[in-house]
């Protein structure tokens, strides 16, 4: 499979007609290979446009999502970041090849493994393993965060954590009609918002709203 030309199309096809004309960001995706952070039986689906299973029952984000999300973050060379799910990694990457550091925290050990295996070649990225439904209360704030899984409704914890000026991605509601938004802090408490488009995503571990969870 020529993966230079299915990065291309993915580009063209998928990621600009979804209005997104950032010139960095285009460049990102163009530049970083989605295939290696995929299993080998999936390489040749790896610049599809669908939630591709990455194992424990999670699936990365389709490649025209992470892109328009990203685009809305603007993320700069000394921003500091916080990803909320690492899954496969592919995400992380694109955040450590835009940013100054990032914090990436996983639920699942297993995940946490192999994306941290596919992310040795950056140096700017801290992982951390738990469960950050509810928030992730280390002390520290950020320009960018970024939840790549859905919650029922916005979360405090996350807002109290962007640095002044800084940026948080988050889809929140009820299936089938999630909202993505651009959470951006404008002073100590004050903070506007962007909505970006509506979608449905998978709900992050221990988020789901009690009358869809699955036992």
């Amino acid at each position: 499979m020529n993966f230079d030309q299915a990065r291309f199309n993915m580009v063209e096809q998928q990621i600009r007609p979804w209005d997104v004309l950032d010139p960095h960001i285009l460049e990102l995706f163009s530049e970083i290979p989605r295939h290696h952070f995929v299993a080998d039986d999936q390489k040749a689906l790896a610049y599809s446009d669908f939630e591709l299973p990455i194992g424990e029952g999670q699936t990365m984000l389709p490649p025209r999502v992470e892109a328009r999300i990203l685009q809305g973050l603007t993320p700069c060379a000394d921003d500091k970041a916080l990803e909320i799910g690492t899954g496969s990694g592919f995400t992380t990457a694109l955040l450590a090849a835009s940013t100054d550091t990032v914090t990436t925290v996983e639920i699942y050990p297993s995940l946490q493994a192999t994306a941290q295996s596919r992310l040795s070649d950056y140096d700017n990225i801290q992982f951390e393993q738990g469960d950050a439904h509810n928030g992730w209360d280390d002390g520290q704030t950020y320009d960018v965060i970024f939840i790549t899984g859905a919650l029922p409704k916005m979360i405090d914890a996350y807002k109290q954590q962007l640095a002044l000026g800084g940026r948080l991605a988050v889809t929140t509601g009820h299936a089938p009609a999630m909202t993505t938004q651009i959470i951006t802090r404008v002073s100590d408490n004050e903070w506007s918002s962007e909505p970006l488009f509506e979608t449905v995503l998978p709900y992050l571990i221990n988020a789901e709203p009690e009358d869809t969870f699955q036992f």
